[in-house]
């Protein structure tokens, strides 16, 4: 029976993670286990487990399983995708039913037996496969819609992308934070003529620097500590398509130089290995930083600019798109409308108003997320910054101060979303972590 897939176990029972790791192992591509709940959502980040295998009960009690409940809800909201398998001494049909109501796909009661827990894996990876496939076909059709616009540069914009991406040459894709450039790169991979093979995206302002090597290459095991399994890299993903590099400005020099490399020489290796093998990708690179001013500051090597940029495209913010602003709006109200199952509600004039003068700092993101706030929420405040919301004054200039305050409220505007905040604070998800930790907020 062939599993594979990577499988994050978490259970407080050290005897139950050590069970489940050397029973799972032959089977599977990769394990993390983890005692501690709160570091899931991290270990959902940069491991992108398939499977979470998730125990019911931790330190509030042993049997209630609310704990489990709470968890799985969270992992839910983090990634819809998530698939999720209950572990739990205590099974009764009441926790059964409501288990797999909430999201849940199996209940495994312990102890277990050993070849149901393989069955169950063997499914939940498959499944896990199925709504990855499901969501990318989804991806590919939101960005067909969401690449809205008849302002001219949009215009132009579109016919250049019609122009270049049946070819061969990389791209890179430049921008503020919240433009799209994520929709351009899927746009030029579905009108290439590598739209039947792979996209590989990895998002290098949300993973650690410390992995940037393993999550480009790859790894092979016994490579470091920790390295249990071979791991196959986006780049070996990407062999045949085209590879999105968001965030490269990034990369550290060192990463700069191996990325040249495998441009260059079209060949990569992994970690760990002696053994170089061909690869046939498309590089799509995208980042909100200048790269000149890096290259001139020593920070990003020019030969890498000059590979990447072959053809250089630049989205235009928001707020200079004139009214493409109103039909973004249109199709977002409709999207949520349908989403939420209710009525699309119509924009007042005023409304119109606040959307046309509106500097849109977070651009079609901001946008995005203030229609869904407009149809879940028609009572609340439309756009807290627009005319006429006056911001609070600023008592300093301390840049700590000043980052501190910014992140409180990002974190009011979103309601304590992590990714909204993020997006209005043009900043990763990985990143604002880092500063709450370093704020103490």
């Amino acid at each position: 029976m062939e599993c594979k897939g990577k499988i994050l176990i978490v259970d407080d029972n050290e005897d139950i993670l050590l069970s489940l790791n050397m029973l799972l192992r032959p089977w599977t591509d990769a394990i993390r286990a983890i005692s501690n709940p709160e570091r899931i959502i991290e270990f959902m980040d940069y491991f992108r487990p398939d499977v979470i295998l998730l125990d019911m009960n931790f330190s509030r009690d042993s049997i209630s399983g609310e704990e489990g409940y709470e968890w799985l809800a969270r992992i839910l909201a983090h990634d819809p995708t998530s698939v999720v398998i209950f572990m739990t001494a205590y099974v009764n049909t009441e926790k059964t039913v409501r288990a797999i109501k909430a999201g849940a796909v199996d209940f495994i009661p312990k102890p277990w037996e050993n070849k149901k827990m393989l069955d169950t894996i063997h499914a939940a990876v498959d499944l896990k496969r199925s709504r990855l496939e499901q969501q990318q076909r989804h991806t590919r059709t939101d960005d067909e819609e969401n690449f809205i616009g008849q302002s001219p540069q949009i215009i132009e914009l579109k016919s250049r992308i019609a122009r270049i991406a049946p070819t061969d040459a990389n791209i890179l894709i430049t921008g503020e934070n919240g433009t799209g450039k994520d929709v351009v790169a899927h746009e030029i991979h579905r009108l290439s003529a590598r739209s039947n093979k792979p996209l590989a995206s990895i998002d290098l302002g949300c993973i650690p620097e410390a992995l940037f090597e393993s999550e480009l290459f790859g790894h092979e095991k016994g490579a470091f500590t920790g390295a249990s399994q071979t791991k196959t890299g986006r780049i070996e993903e990407a062999d045949g398509g085209t590879l999105f590099l968001d965030e490269i400005g990034n990369l550290s020099l060192a990463m700069q130089q191996k990325l040249l490399t495998v441009i260059e020489k079209r060949e990569a290796s992994r970690i760990g290995s002696t053994k170089r093998h061909k690869i046939d990708l498309r590089i799509v690179a995208a980042t909100n930083a200048n790269l000149r001013e890096r290259v001139a500051e020593g920070t990003f090597r020019e030969d890498l600019l000059y590979r990447l940029n072959t053809i250089e495209l630049h989205l235009p913010p928001l707020r200079e798109r004139g009214d493409d602003i109103l039909l973004l709006a249109q199709h977002f109200l409709t999207k949520y409308a349908q989403k939420y199952n209710t009525e699309a509600p119509l924009l007042s004039p005023e409304e119109q108003r606040q959307l046309r003068s509106y500097p849109f700092p977070g651009n079609v993101r901001e946008l995005q997320h203030a229609i869904e706030r407009r149809v879940i929420d028609p009572g609340a405040p439309f756009l807290s910054g627009a005319p006429g919301h006056t911001p609070p004054t600023q008592a300093t200039l301390n840049l700590e101060e000043l980052e501190r305050t910014a992140i409180r409220r990002a974190l009011e505007q979103s309601n304590g979303n992590m990714s909204m905040a993020a997006e209005l604070l043009g900043i990763t998800r990985y990143a604002l972590y880092r500063k709450i930790d370093k704020h103490g907020i």
